[in-house]
């Protein structure tokens, strides 16, 4: 467990951040950039919360905590000192989005257009989070393409797009509420 007793340190104010093995690095290196965007994400689920309760609320509160997870094992090279014995996200973490999704999906009605974020706040806060999830899932990529990533990472990020996508629905009275594309609807002419 992780104890704090100190908010501020001073160590990053020359623009540096220790990683999860004490390695100092840029605080624009793109490790930092890739976990930093899944706080991001977190941050976007916590509001979704504020708007959503029962199962809906339970779901985010595991996503939430997976996401604290999936930020230690960025965090953490993996080739690094402490990465052998490092927090890493699991498959089981990702099958069980991808039970969710199935569970959630199966009462959504199909779709005849893509979806606009909105609806209800819940929603239109999930899609948030989901696009957010999209963007923490390129830098991984990027990331993975240099050094060596936990591949359960990116199938994690990856699912949690698809989990907050169908979840959004569900929470827009089963896809009831959707608002959807309507393609050159504004178009002259």
């Amino acid at each position: 467990m992780v104890r704090l007793t100190r908010i501020y340190t001073r160590g990053g104010d020359g623009g540096t951040t220790s990683l999860g093995d004490g390695a100092r690095v840029p605080k624009h290196d793109l490790r930092v950039a890739a976990y930093g965007t899944v706080d991001e994400a977190n941050a976007a689920v916590g509001i979704a919360r504020l708007h959503a309760d029962g199962e809906a609320d339970a779901m985010l509160a595991r996503i939430q905590n997976d996401l604290f997870d999936l930020g230690a094992d960025l965090c953490t090279p993996e080739t690094g000192r402490r990465g052998a014995g490092a927090l890493r996200i699991l498959p089981a973490q990702t099958e069980r989005l991808e039970r969710e999704i199935d569970v959630i999906n199966a009462g959504l009605a199909p779709l005849d257009s893509f979806v606009l974020p909105g609806g209800s706040a819940a929603s239109a806060y999930l899609h948030l989070a989901r696009t957010i999830v999209r963007r923490a899932e390129r830098l991984v990529s990027r990331l993975a393409q240099d050094t060596e990533v936990n591949p359960e990472a990116l199938k994690y990020l990856n699912r949690l797009s698809d989990h907050l996508f169908v979840l959004s629905r569900r929470l827009n009275r089963n896809g009831a509420g959707d608002v959807l594309w309507v393609p050159g609807a504004n178009r002259p002419g």
